[in-house]
């Protein structure tokens, strides 16, 4: 009786194995919707649709790229948590984490309604001044020790990669800075008028003023350097600690119950476009250093990262809303 089990609990098994690859196979059947809770243009959008035009050759299908920004980024999130699982939505977002971690009220449970699923890369972030200001990251971290509170940088907005980047140093380095907040591109004018002490920025966004000598790169934000600026030292390198990094980078999340053999194809389908010259040249040019990840790493990467973003607001009392 025993052995009748075992056989067909082991025949279960097999079916439930071939219907999963069955699946994979058959995926994508149709158009795929990738969500991009931003609006077009942003480093996220293009990522996306560089590289899942190169995916969409590869299978057939056509992969439709919406854009649905709004809070931060949510909206277009708990679409896809909402989604069905079959591998037809998509989301590709750079700042789900630091989302999670300054919304209190979520429509969503971002480590359980995802499955972080590929990553693209990290655009890098550097610490900049302006021109004659401080010359090295030493410099600043000094001048802001010497008059706690007394220094500014400037972002984008509450939330944004620059803003928990530049608290992320500050934190890192043990001392406090006024946040300016702009709206559009004055938050780097404002530094080279004199008026902002610092911001740490991507690299996207200040290169055009860095290689004008309009802005003075202090470091990069990253474990390594940047191809972008190969002589900008990394934080460390300019005499911080590793936890000074705030890691901005762009992924692929599915909705959580997705099956997994279609979380693979899709990875393994990116990682087959990422490879291709052209694409690693679309990205190059707009400030993209490789990441690669297996799909496990990508998840336990990004549940640290939550984890971390979730410590940076509290430490640097980050106000929640």
């Amino acid at each position: 009786m025993n052995s009748i089990i075992r056989h067909a609990g082991f025949a279960a098994s097999l079916l439930v194995a071939a219907l999963t690859s069955a699946v994979a196979q058959d995926w994508p059947s149709r158009n795929v919707t990738v969500i991009v809770p931003i609006p077009a243009g942003v480093a996220s959008d293009v990522i996306a649709r560089v590289v899942f035009e190169q995916v969409g050759k590869q299978v057939g299908q056509t992969f439709v790229i919406e854009n649905r920004p709004g809070a931060g980024g949510t909206i277009g999130a708990n679409m896809v948590a909402k989604a069905a699982p079959d591998g037809h939505t998509i989301l590709v977002y750079g700042s789900i984490a630091a989302a999670n971690a300054l919304y209190t009220k979520l429509p969503y449970d971002t480590v359980n309604d995802f499955t972080p699923t590929v990553l693209f890369g990290q655009t890098p972030l550097v610490a900049i001044t302006g021109a004659g200001r401080y010359k090295t990251l030493g410099e600043l971290v000094a001048a802001a020790k010497a008059k706690p509170g007394a220094l500014n940088y400037s972002t984008v907005g509450v939330g944004s990669a620059a803003h928990f980047g530049a608290e992320r140093v500050a934190v890192s380095a043990g001392f406090s800075a006024q946040h300016v907040p702009f709206k559009g591109g004055e938050w780097l004018t404002e530094i080279i008028a004199g008026r902002i002490d610092f911001a740490v920025s991507p690299v996207t966004s200040a290169i055009g003023a860095i290689r004008d000598g309009k802005l003075v790169p202090l470091a990069i934000s990253s474990s390594k350097r940047t191809a972008s600026l190969p002589n900008v030292p990394t934080m460390e390198e300019a005499g911080l600690k590793a936890d000074a990094v705030y890691p901005f980078y762009t992924g692929a999340y599915l909705p959580a119950k997705t099956p997994h053999a279609i979380a693979v194809k899709l990875h393994d389908e990116v990682m087959k476009a990422l490879a291709v010259p052209a694409v690693q040249e679309r990205l190059v040019a707009i400030g993209v250093d490789p990441m690669p990840m297996t799909l496990a790493e990508f998840g336990a990467f990004f549940k640290k990262d939550v984890a971390d973003n979730l410590e940076l607001v509290k430490a640097a009392k980050i106000p929640t809303q």
